[in-house]
């Protein structure tokens, strides 16, 4: 054999490798872990069965795998909605979702592959806009598990209709307007005027009440004194002259500003004779 027609045979044997591999390659698809692929065939539509994790065959150009996540995924929704009393309320809502595993080729052929994006935001809208408006403003603050309850039986209830299945809803965030807040604090204000109000008006009752019980026993005070003064005379009185006295003379001897003068015409015999006489 000529070496021309060798490397026209390799040549030739290395194309058909080629096309077979790519040919392989193109027959075969990989499903990870927690997804399900669901197979598109050109006559035939989507297919009724899901493969499963791991690698399958296909017909090249005639089929087309298109993969889902089926593990829980987290996703938040926010919502600005009104209460029943009018207030603006802001709201976040934490939502675990994943697709029914059995509906996947009902799910793509009516909502696609992006089933969560399409559906979540607005029911989640829906829901928390037609829970929240049976409450007024602080019922949301002091019901807020019979909320949160509410609101999750309502969205599982609304998401299966899209055959999608919910493992925990829960209310994470909830804020309210600038106007209610500063009314909020305006009412806190308020309320503390009010409670300082009720301790001075305490407060007063019960001065009144100590001069009252103060007057009653400087009153009864008077009475017995007066009772003994009938009764034993006037020397209790000249008692307390005495003891008065003797504290108004303790008190003015310890002072230094106090000069003792003798009584009548006789002011001078205090004077040192000494000094008389330098005169």
């Amino acid at each position: 054999m000529s070496a021309p027609r060798m490397l026209n045979n390799i040549a030739r044997l290395s194309v058909a490798l080629g096309l077979g591999g790519s040919l392989l390659n193109a027959s075969l698809y990989t499903v990870d872990g927690g997804e399900q692929a669901v197979l598109f065939d050109r006559f035939r539509g989507v297919l009724e069965e899901t493969s499963g994790e791991g690698t399958h065959f296909l017909v090249p150009w005639l089929q087309r795998p298109f993969i889902f996540d089926i593990r829980t995924r987290p996703r938040v929704i926010t919502s600005v909605t009104g209460t029943k009393d009018l207030q603006m309320v802001n709201l976040s809502l934490r939502v675990l979702s994943k697709p029914d595993v059995h509906q996947l080729p009902y799910i793509f052929k009516t909502l696609g592959v992006d089933y969560d994006e399409r559906v979540l935001p607005s029911i989640g809208n829906e829901v928390l806009k037609a829970v929240v408006a049976q409450f007024n403003a602080d019922q949301l603050l002091t019901e807020r598990p019979y909320v949160s309850a509410l609101v999750r039986e309502a969205l599982v209830k609304r998401a299966k209709d899209f055959n999608i299945l919910l493992d925990d809803v829960a209310i994470t965030h909830l804020s309210y307007g600038t106007e209610f807040s500063r009314a909020v604090e305006q009412k806190q204000v308020a309320q503390q005027e009010a409670e300082r109000s009720k301790f001075v008006v305490a407060k007063a009752e019960q001065e009144r009440r100590a001069a009252i019980i103060r007057a009653e026993g400087e009153s009864e005070a008077a009475k017995l004194i007066s009772d003994a003064t009938l009764s034993a005379g006037s020397g209790i009185i000249e008692l307390r002259r005495i003891e008065a006295s003797r504290e108004i003379a303790a008190t003015l001897s310890k002072s230094r500003n106090v000069v003792y003068l003798p009584s009548g015409n006789n002011m001078l015999l205090g004077i040192n004779p000494s000094f008389t006489n330098t005169q």
